[in-house]
């Protein structure tokens, strides 16, 4: 038998997917898989929609979106993973028209930003409420907003204060991996939330050896941020794709119909696996991303992030077994 000392060593961690929403209500058959995988974390993704980058307001929980997209959506996806005890950080994001990163979105004339903020207020206030009635535990503010936060701190303070008001769960914010480090309000906040795509090999096939040293920076920086404002880090997102120069530029989304490296994938995943999962400072994170229809997506022709039917699958299935919450 195991003395309770000896336990104590595996830390235990969000081991989370970024649940992609779909047209669709989902059902057991779409999150066996997640089981399936040992994860007992989702991220839930309604979108709010912008025309474009100096555009002020936001389109959000309309009958032209995807159900999954939708407040009514959300309630069906968190009520079914409830029910299957896995845990949710509800994460609502902004969506640019063409896919033009969030980051740059910034207004040229303050009555532009007056209104931005009054739009995003009512957006995250509304799934901030859904949040508190679903009783979701954990409640991400925004996702790689840096332009907006850089000009408009007073008012990310403000907003934190009215979340609080309405939810009372944990709260992080999804700060870019280049981002995190000037992000004003983490004192607020209950994890230091971080979309992971730090560069860490540039080689076209990544080694164990290579990921794991391109790591160490950035790991040290992590820990020592975490130490100074006495918070864990969470990967609010991290992940590859299963190409060649996975881990050169991680966040890079632009389609190619070749290059597929499921070898890439699988290394680098593992490496920062090893790296993080059994550090005390570290909560854990959501790997990007998982769809509904499991055996319809990924697989061995396939070279987008999706992990699902792929070594990489396996390499995730492995750590969240063995740490779990």
């Amino acid at each position: 038998m195991l003395s309770c000392s000896a336990t104590i060593d595996r830390p235990e961690k969000i081991n989370g997917v970024s649940y992609v929403a779909s047209r669709d209500s989902i059902d057991q058959r779409h999150v066996d898989p997640l089981i399936n995988l040992g994860a007992n974390y989702a991220a839930i993704m309604p979108f709010g929609f912008v025309k474009e980058l100096e555009h002020p307001e936001i389109s959000f929980n309309t009958n032209r979106q995807w159900f999954g997209e939708t407040e009514k959506g959300v309630k069906q996806y968190v009520d079914i993973l409830h029910k299957n005890q896995i845990k949710v950080m509800l994460k609502p994001q902004i969506w640019v028209w063409r896919g033009e990163f969030t980051g740059f979105i910034k207004m040229a004339h303050e009555d532009d930003w007056n209104v931005l903020e009054n739009s995003y207020s009512d957006f995250i206030l509304a799934y901030a409420r859904v949040a508190q009635e679903l009783n979701v535990e954990i409640f991400c503010i925004g996702t790689e907003l840096e332009n907006f936060i850089d000009e408009r701190p007073d008012f990310w303070k403000q907003l934190i204060v009215e979340v609080k008001k309405i939810y009372k769960g944990k709260l992080t914010y999804a700060a870019n991996w280049n981002e995190y480090e000037r992000t004003p309000f983490w004192d607020d906040l209950d994890y230091i939330g971080i979309d992971a795509y730090f560069p860490v090999d540039s080689k076209q096939s990544p080694s164990m050896e290579g990921t794991k040293n391109g790591w160490q920076k950035h790991k040290a920086e992590m820990k020592n941020y975490s130490s100074k404002h006495k918070k864990q880090i969470l990967f609010t997102e991290y992940g590859y794709r299963s190409i060649d120069f996975a881990g050169r530029a991680p966040w890079t989304v632009d389609r190619v119909d070749k290059l597929v490296n499921l070898e890439a994938q699988a290394i680098l995943t593992q490496a920062l696996f090893e790296e993080f999962w059994h550090e005390d400072w570290f909560a854990g994170g959501f790997v990007w991303k998982w769809f509904h229809k499991h055996d319809a997506v990924g697989g061995k022709d396939d070279n987008r992030f999706t992990p699902q039917n792929k070594p990489a699958e396996d390499v995730i299935r492995t750590f969240y077994k063995k740490y779990d919450l």
